[in-house]
């Protein structure tokens, strides 16, 4: 009688959906032989120095200056505790209207959960990338993916590696680039 090879559970990928089998299984073996970790940080070793609200405001001003420069204002930028992964959501762009006399005035806002405060900084600039984009294009659509890529070249291979740490946090706990004195 022949029996399959028995082998340890397999993780549920949940945030790596839609990529081909055998990344899958690359990416469930690293996880089974507890290498994510050393993966990442042989691949980033650092985190950003992007600590507080007002600098993230400046970080994101920057990228949409040099790539989005006729896009409408961003008034508020900041690290929110409260967006997390399980809500589905690793930043936020929203649109508030608001009437001051006989005029419609917008504000906008991009939030970025909180997560990102001690990542990489190509993690935080894929996440940034990803919400600045929104202000041009709405819809994860082809011309949305482009304009991502304009401002970030590698923004697939970030992205795919940003959930291969969300897979890593889910599955080991452990952050890879806390530093001290951060909440």
């Amino acid at each position: 009688m022949n029996h399959a090879p028995v082998s340890a559970p397999v993780v549920a990928l949940k945030y790596l959906q839609g990529y081909p089998a055998a990344t899958l299984a690359q990416v469930a073996q690293m996880l089974q032989h507890d290498q994510v970790a050393d993966w990442l940080l042989q691949k980033y070793p650092q985190a950003h120095t992007v600590r507080t609200d007002r600098a993230l405001f400046d970080y994101v001003q920057a990228l949409k200056t040099d790539y989005l420069r006729g896009a409408e204002p961003v008034n508020k930028v900041l690290f929110d505790s409260k967006l997390h992964v399980v809500k589905n959501a690793l930043g936020t762009h929203t649109s508030v209207s608001r009437v001051q006399g006989n005029k419609l005035k917008a504000k906008r806002e991009i939030r970025i959960a909180s997560l990102f405060k001690n990542v990489p900084d190509e993690f935080l600039r894929m996440i940034t990338v990803h919400e600045l984009a929104h202000l041009k294009e709405k819809a994860h659509d082809k011309a949305f993916y482009q304009l991502c890529q304009h401002m970030e070249p590698g923004y697939h291979q970030l992205e795919f590696e940003v959930r291969v740490y969300l897979t890593h946090l889910e599955t080991a706990g452990a952050r890879l680039w806390d530093v001290s004195g951060d909440s």
